[in-house]
């Protein structure tokens, strides 16, 4: 029997600074934190129906996958966010806020069908691509 998948449940970053990450991922893309496990060096946030695991490149999880992230040792390409909704002056404004760069929004094919993203970087340089609900 093929297995049918439903959705995303979890995505697991490795990072260089715990702080930084959850200020990332918490006040730039409003993921709440959900649960942590400092034993492991493990914060998990919640991301709507999925969750975005942290894990501390120094703590027992992390130094059991070898090099820290960078430019030659990503961990992935990218994680695609869907966002409720996707005004892209405002969403501009609030990363730049925060010190974000955006790139160029483009139209791309995502689970929902083809509609506006753009990409970004978290503090470790692992790719986010924002995307829209489908056009």
């Amino acid at each position: 029997m093929t297995p049918r998948v439903q959705g995303i449940d979890h995505v697991v970053l490795r990072v260089s600074d715990m702080a930084r990450a959850i200020r990332f991922y918490g006040e730039v893309l409003g993921c709440p934190v959900e649960r942590r496990n400092d034993d492991l060096g493990l914060v998990q946030l919640r991301a709507g129906a999925a969750l975005i695991d942290l894990v501390d490149i120094a703590g027992s999880l992390g130094t059991a996958g070898g090099a820290a992230p960078g430019r030659e040792g990503r961990n992935m390409d990218h994680l695609a966010l869907r966002l409720e909704t996707f005004d892209e002056a405002a969403l501009r404004a609030h990363l730049a806020a925060h010190g974000v760069s955006a790139g160029d929004v483009a139209a791309r094919y995502g689970a929902e069908g083809e509609g506006p993203s753009m990409y970004i970087h978290d503090p470790d340089g692992n790719m986010i691509e924002l995307k829209a609900p489908p056009v």
